[in-house]
């Protein structure tokens, strides 16, 4: 397969640079954002994130201001959409049926889902550590 078809790219500018973070400021857009008549249509969004590149040799090079290309794999990309929709859809739907078929009550189940969801992302926050050295982005300059 192509390297360039397994990497997911998002152009921005550079936020700040502190030690080996690099801070990228991206907009985000949704597949129908680029089109003619996305502004009379609901559906159509864009939203500017800012992401964390961390450890990259480029870090000394870069400055507040560049454009740059972040790049990801689409293995990282699929593992931080399990991580951060897939697995809590899951705990969310088993946690609610389970509860609902035992008390008989939706209203029930559906709190005690929503309070399942609690531990879980805690767990990610205190992962957060071991997923940054695993779930990498990497920064190239932007060619004008």
């Amino acid at each position: 397969m192509n390297g360039m078809a397994d990497k997911i790219r998002h152009s921005g500018i550079v936020d700040s640079v502190s030690g080996d973070c690099i801070k990228v400021r991206i907009l985000q857009t949704s597949a129908c954002a680029s089109c003619k008549v996305a502004g009379y249509c609901n559906a159509s969004e864009s939203k500017e994130k800012i992401v964390d590149v961390f450890g990259d040799a480029s870090c000394g090079q870069l400055q507040v201001g560049d454009r740059v290309v972040v790049t990801a794999s689409r293995g990282v990309a699929m593992k931080a959409l399990a991580l951060g929709f897939g697995v809590p859809f899951l705990i969310l739907v088993i946690v609610l049926f389970s509860i609902a078929w035992i008390t008989a009550d939706e209203t029930i189940g559906a709190l005690v889902a929503m309070a399942a969801l609690v531990p879980y992302y805690f767990l990610l926050y205190l992962m957060r550590g071991k997923m940054r050295s695993r779930m990498t982005f990497s920064i190239e300059k932007e060619q004008i």
